[in-house]
């Protein structure tokens, strides 16, 4: 962790925006008390939503299940 007073930072953001993105975890602070830390911003995963492509599938046959041709030696 890297404690930077924030009159020094101020002069100095790029490099510390630079090193928080690289996994450093940087700390502002005013003498020796700490004030804000600095993370990155990580992308979120898209969430999933059950049922969204409800519209997309048009048709599902009726054999859907039944085992492909090609495996039929495997079966019991």
């Amino acid at each position: 962790m890297t404690l930077v007073d924030i009159r020094e930072a101020d002069g100095h953001l790029a490099e510390w925006v630079k090193k928080v993105v690289l996994g450093e975890e940087v700390v502002l602070s005013e003498g020796s008390k700490p004030l804000v830390k600095l993370v990155p911003i990580i992308p979120r995963k898209r969430v999933r939503q059950p049922g969204s492509a409800k519209e997309d599938i048009l048709f599902i046959s009726p054999n859907f299940d039944d085992p492909l041709e090609a495996f039929r030696d495997y079966m019991p």
